[in-house]
């Protein structure tokens, strides 16, 4: 019968499989030959298959025989995803992340994010979601997310914030947009007939949303995603602040012109703060200890290399 068929059953037929031979897998196995035979014998008998052809003076595998062992091969990776799991739970360490960002988080630190957390901690779970503005700590309060990153400049009642980086918001349009070839600073008689690309939010009915920043012309369209936003913008069919590290190429290769408004001449253009934000209350194991460190190291680092290149 199946049921008493014994991993270590499995192991000796894994041993001969690969060590060529029943005297070969016995030395592996620490075993004398015979225990070897007598174990291959019984399995074979238990599963009512010949796993070997004993016709000549080396023990071939049938072809049942080769399909026994591939099983044996997946069930022993299974044992041991399964033996980690209960080590990492024993330890403490979490089995699953859950994780929420803001769509301005510069998408090259969060793809070393992944790709470190896949080599760093392989048998953790991923829930990445990518939202816009509250959407985000919406997601933490619906404890649908363990870690996010959001806007410090948000609503944060019960969560606790980290600031992790300063993001510097550009106006930009199309080259063949009429506010690119105003000479000088662009007024609010210019901005008066411009249509100004905003970013919206999908929010529940009755959820309060963000209050709207530099918004300034009295025309606006709303999308509901930032690379929408950055399209209709290359497409010349309006103008917007967009993060400085998504247009930075576009601005070097011409694709868009930043522009000087009279409303940031005092100073510079709007910055939004980014911040990594938690349920308060709410203890982080040691993988999300790590992300949480990483995700802010990743992040300064990706800003930086953009601040350097300009």
């Amino acid at each position: 019968m199946l049921d008493s068929v014994t991993i270590d059953q499995l192991r000796t037929l894994r041993a001969v499989a690969e060590e060529g031979s029943f005297s070969a897998a016995a030395r592996k196995l620490g075993q004398g030959q015979p225990a070897v035979s007598q174990a291959i014998q019984r399995l074979e008998k238990q599963l009512g298959l010949r796993l070997f052809d004993r016709s000549s003076r080396v023990p071939r595998l049938t072809a049942k025989g080769e399909a026994v062992v591939a099983a044996a091969r997946r069930l022993h990776e299974d044992l041991a995803t399964f033996q980690s799991v209960v080590g990492r739970i024993k330890s403490g360490e979490e089995t699953k992340l859950a994780l929420v960002v803001d769509a301005m988080f510069p998408t090259p630190a969060l793809l070393s994010f992944v790709r470190e957390l896949a080599q760093t901690h392989p048998g953790v779970e991923l829930t990445l979601e990518v939202e816009l503005l509250s959407a985000v700590t919406e997601r933490l309060r619906e404890r649908k997310a363990t870690l996010g990153i959001a806007g410090a400049d948000l609503d944060l009642t019960g969560l606790e914030q980290r600031p992790i980086a300063l993001l510097s918001m550009l106006p930009v349009a199309a080259p063949s947009h009429p506010l690119a070839r105003v000479k000088g600073v662009i007024t609010e008689e210019h901005l008066a007939s411009a249509t100004q690309l905003v970013l919206s939010e999908r929010l529940p009915t009755g959820k309060a949303g963000t209050v709207d920043r530099g918004v300034l012309s009295p025309k606006q369209w709303r999308v509901a995603d930032l690379m929408t936003k950055h399209a209709l913008i290359l497409g010349g069919l309006g103008w917007g602040h967009e993060p400085e590290h998504l247009v930075r190429e576009d601005l070097s290769a011409g694709r868009l012109v930043q522009l000087r408004l009279a409303a940031w001449e005092g100073g510079p253009p709007p910055r939004r703060p980014l911040a990594l934000v938690r349920r308060k209350g709410v203890p982080l194991g040691p993988v999300a200890t790590w992300a949480s460190n990483r995700l802010t190291d990743l992040c300064q680092l990706a800003l930086s290399a953009d601040h350097h290149a300009t």
